[in-house]
């Protein structure tokens, strides 16, 4: 095969790998996914991109990442972890609010890499053994791309400590059977919030054509999801986390605290509640949309 022919070749299966992929599209532009990586509170840090979440707890003991972005996008998380004036050979461990392919995909990497241990909701440590095209791994344009076995499971109203950090899990079920919801103190060395992570508020698992392929013909993952929304609906939450950026439109206050100094629209109390109640709102439309049923 000539250099040509073999170049001809690799833009053929590059093409088919690009071609309707999920997440792949997102990999070959990083810089336009870039989001400078900021202090959201005290020892929460943001170091996510425009599109998926991360972040970042320093625990005095090590860092805490939660979550480990897309696949392909290594590199702009260890930047943004520089960025933020730490050694990403700290992160000691890592939190996956569930295993789909954009949240997880570098968390393979940051284990041989640092020795970190992996942290999952226990139904999607199983859906990875059983199921494993429900992470959509193969939605990656990375042939190297492979899913893992966590270090440590996790269950319903475990409590761990990270550091002089602990986080109390909830299961919260819906968006995959092991999405988990995350509560634990933050603080500027002055006053202490309380930090709270939904781990999946997505309806793409829920939409009709995915529930019956998975064989959930009833559609029982859609009131999963709403019971989920109730579980945790009436925790105080100081600091709302979110999953993408869209959920606590991090983007704009983002921009409103850069413009404004000494304020933090991050610390609102009514945040949490207010978006649960319109995810809630939001699926109930879903569920009597005669299109979706």
């Amino acid at each position: 095969m000539t250099m040509l022919e073999d170049y001809t070749a690799y833009m053929e299966r590059r093409h088919g790998l690009m071609e309707n992929k999920m997440f792949a599209n997102l990999c070959t532009r990083q810089g336009k996914l870039y989001h400078k990586p900021f202090c959201m509170f005290g020892n929460l840090y943001y170091v996510g991109d425009n599109y998926v979440c991360a972040h970042l707890v320093d625990t005095g003991d090590g860092l805490l990442l939660f979550d480990a972005v897309n696949t392909g996008q290594g590199g702009m998380l260890i930047q943004a972890v520089w960025e933020m004036g730490f050694n990403p050979a700290d992160i000691k461990w890592v939190v996956l609010s569930h295993g789909h392919v954009d949240h997880i995909g570098q968390a393979q990497f940051l284990k041989d890499m640092f020795g970190c241990k992996v942290y999952l909701g226990a139904p999607d440590a199983k859906m990875f053994r059983e199921h494993p095209e429900r992470s959509y791994i193969q939605g990656s344009n990375m042939l190297c791309d492979t899913l893992f076995e966590p270090d440590v499971e996790i269950y319903d109203g475990d409590v761990i400590a990270f550091g002089n950090t602990k986080v109390r899990f909830v299961m919260t079920p819906g968006h995959t059977e092991g999405v988990i919801s995350a509560f634990f103190d933050i603080t500027d060395g002055r006053e202490v919030k309380r930090a709270g992570y939904f781990g999946g508020f997505g309806f793409n698992t829920l939409a009709k054509e995915y529930l019956l392929e998975i064989g959930d013909k009833e559609y029982f993952m859609r009131r999963t999801y709403l019971e989920s929304l109730a579980k945790v609906r009436n925790e105080h939450v100081d600091v709302f986390m979110g999953n993408h950026p869209v959920n606590n439109d991090l983007i704009r206050k983002y921009e409103d605290m850069i413009s404004h100094p000494g304020t933090n629209p991050f610390v609102d109390d009514s945040a949490w509640g207010n978006y649960l109640d319109q995810k809630k709102e939001e699926m109930i439309r879903f569920m009597e949309d005669p299109k979706n049923n």
